[in-house]
């Protein structure tokens, strides 16, 4: 657990900012902060899953279950729960458009920081969390690097996203939290 600051709220280890106040719970030079978020412009970075699967082998946990995912959004430090679900596409919504995302970023300023209308997609598959690149025009990152468009890549607790510019941190709560 880490304890928050501000407000003294017990946050899930790898959480980057306080679910209760929005605190900062580390900074970008924290040693203990995985590279791929230390003081990084995850704009000039290019990804490396070129190989179209995502490594279900990996040594990062899966998800619990009975765990629940949310989207914490740096910006604003709002938290965005996600009920149960296999696939939720995200991006916001334009006028006239006639396939809407599921999850709509416009209120978060999704068209100033680049976010396409149907930009990134999240998929739940054998209780691992993935996300895939719908062909945004301003590309997904996933903790700096930059997502293959079409190719799934897998995400773990804590996880930095970039819609285009949109700072989003991915996490995974147990279910008595």
């Amino acid at each position: 657990m880490i304890i928050c600051p501000s407000c003294q709220y017990k946050e899930i280890p790898g959480a980057l900012f306080c679910s209760q106040c929005g605190a900062q719970l580390v900074t970008t030079s924290d040693p203990d902060l995985p590279l791929g978020l230390r003081q990084k412009d995850p704009m000039t970075e290019t990804g490396s899953n070129t190989k179209g699967k995502p490594n279900l082998k990996s040594t990062s946990p899966m998800m619990s279950a009975g765990a629940h995912i949310s989207l914490h959004l740096v910006e604003s430090g709002q938290i965005l729960p996600l009920a149960e679900w296999n696939e939720i596409s995200l991006g916001r919504v334009a006028k006239g458009q006639p396939i809407m995302p599921d999850i709509d970023l416009t209120p978060y300023k999704a068209y100033e920081n680049g976010v396409s209308r149907l930009h990134a997609l999240l998929k739940l598959v054998n209780k691992h969390v993935l996300i895939l690149d719908l062909g945004s025009s301003n590309g997904t990152y996933v903790n700096g690097n930059r997502l293959v468009p079409s190719v799934e890549n897998l995400l773990n607790h804590g996880d930095l996203i970039h819609l285009g510019k949109l700072k989003i941190q991915i996490l995974f709560s147990p279910e008595n939290k």
